[in-house]
C-alpha cells in the first residue's frame, strides 16, 4: 500500500491514549493506530449511508420489526 505523510494535531490526552496502545502492542504505531480509526470510521459512515438509503426506499421500521432486529442482535453480539 502506499502512503503518504501528513502532519496532524491532536488534544494531548488522545496522543497520549494512542502512544499508551502503541506500547500496549495494540498498534504497530501511531500511523498504524490512525489509518484503523479511520477505516472504522469509513465503515460506520458505510453503514450510516445504507440505513439511510434502506429507510428511503422502505420507509422507517416499526416497533415489531425494532424488536425483532433487537432480539436478533442480541443473540448474535460476543460477550
Amino acid at each position: 500500500m502506499t502512503t503518504a505523510k501528513i502532519a496532524i494535531s491532536l488534544p494531548p490526552e488522545q496522543l497520549a491514549r494512542v502512544r499508551q496502545a502503541v506500547r500496549r502492542g495494540r498498534a504497530e504505531s501511531v500511523s498504524a493506530y490512525i489509518a484503523r480509526a479511520l477505516e472504522q470510521q469509513d465503515r460506520e459512515e458505510s453503514l450510516a449511508e445504507l440505513v439511510r438509503d434502506l429507510v428511503a426506499e422502505h420507509g422507517e421500521p416499526d416497533r415489531k420489526e425494532k424488536a425483532w432486529a433487537r432480539r436478533v442482535l442480541r443473540r448474535r453480539s460476543p460477550r
